[in-house]
């Protein structure tokens, strides 16, 4: 599948189904235990508690959290997903030490000094620890859990923009409620240390009542399905990870004319019919303002996953004397409001869901 591919339904007719293999919060902390508890160093762990109340962290490692999403996982959890900023100039990337020539056996009279040729692969290595604080009734954070998530980047030394900032990303299964995330990047020998502090409320969907509710809304550039679900915690780049899938999302919310909108999102609280089956009826429009762009054929899901691809072309009604016609044409450079009315046909609950994004 390339980046203005479709996405494939019957993938998130699997996931819905077997929702879902990823790593549950109980398996996480069975998974530590096993290979020995993983703690914070304490220096970092002290670096981390000097910022907390401010949420003002050590900047050795200048980076920032500035997104975030959620999806239902396994136990009632929610595999939790938090996006970094961090540039290139700032992780230290090296020489990937080529293999020594060696003098053959035997080999006589004096030999030539090799010529150092410039590293054709750079790498940067750097530790990501996490901390997660719950917050109690009073706003007071309590460690909740902790995981040391070791990184390691290659890239040809050619295509190293130095002043370039790289989108990560690091997934974790949390409960719900609300939470303060510490996320601190290390050098290797903890000598350099950035911090930094990011607030998430988790819902709780038993509780939602007569309404229903969704995932945070993204678009997708490109989705692939893995051969298998990550069991481990993972710090990606470029993308993020989620059950089977791998994502390459559009955070920036960015599109060139002529491209489709791919959104994805799970809808909360739908109830099924009597043969199992959701009856989920969704309206898409796209406005500029108050003003109606692109108005879509309301669809029926059978499935609590949605992952639709909406082109942007615009109908367009030309007169010209008695001559009238109709043309299809690329929605135009703009910012726009992709509005999402969502009707739980069985229960009859509803909610309007929006997010923004520029055409340029």
């Amino acid at each position: 599948m390339n980046a203005k591919g479709f996405i494939v339904p019957v993938l998130f007719i699997a996931l819905s189904v077997s929702l879902l293999t990823g790593v549950s919060p109980a398996a996480q902390e069975a998974g530590q235990k096993s290979k020995g508890q993983v703690f914070i160093p304490p220096q970092v762990k002290a670096d981390i508690q000097e910022g907390l109340a401010s949420r003002q962290g050590r900047q050795d490692f200048p980076f920032v959290i500035f997104h975030s999403l959620y999806f239902p996982a396994r136990d009632n959890s929610f595999h939790t997903l938090f996006f970094l900023k961090i540039k290139n100039s700032d992780l230290d990337y090296k020489p990937v030490a080529a293999p020594s020539a060696e003098t053959e056996p035997g080999q006589k009279g004096p030999q030539e000094t090799p010529v150092q040729e410039a590293p054709a692969e750079l790498q940067a290595d750097f530790n990501v620890f996490l901390q997660f604080n719950r917050l109690d009734k009073n706003g007071v954070p309590e460690v909740f859990r902790e995981a040391w998530v070791p990184a390691a980047f290659k890239l040809p030394a050619a295509d190293l923009d130095p002043e370039k900032e790289g989108v990560y990303s690091v997934g974790y299964p949390l409960p719900a409620g609300d939470f303060v995330v510490a996320v601190a990047v290390t050098s290797v020998d903890l000598q350099k240390v950035g911090i930094a502090y990011y607030e998430i409320s988790l819902p709780d969907i038993s509780k939602l009542g007569k309404t229903l509710d969704t995932t945070p809304l993204f678009f997708a550039k490109q989705m692939d399905q893995m051969e298998g679900a990550e069991d481990r915690t993972v710090f990606h780049k470029d993308c993020f990870t989620y059950s089977y899938l791998k994502v390459v999302p559009n955070l920036d919310r960015t599109f060139s004319q002529g491209d489709n909108l791919d959104i994805f999102f799970f809808v909360f609280g739908a109830q099924p019919n009597p043969a199992g089956k959701h009856e989920i009826e969704i309206d898409f429009e796209v406005k500029k303002g108050e003003e109606m762009q692109i108005k879509f054929t309301p669809q029926t899901y059978d499935s609590f996953v949605i992952s639709q691809p909406l082109p942007m072309k615009q109908t367009v009604k030309i007169k010209k004397g008695e001559e009238e016609r109709i043309e299809q044409r690329d929605l135009p450079a703009g910012n726009y409001t992709l509005a999402i009315s969502i009707v739980d046909k069985v229960s009859q609950k509803s909610v309007v869901k929006t997010i923004d994004f520029e055409v340029k």
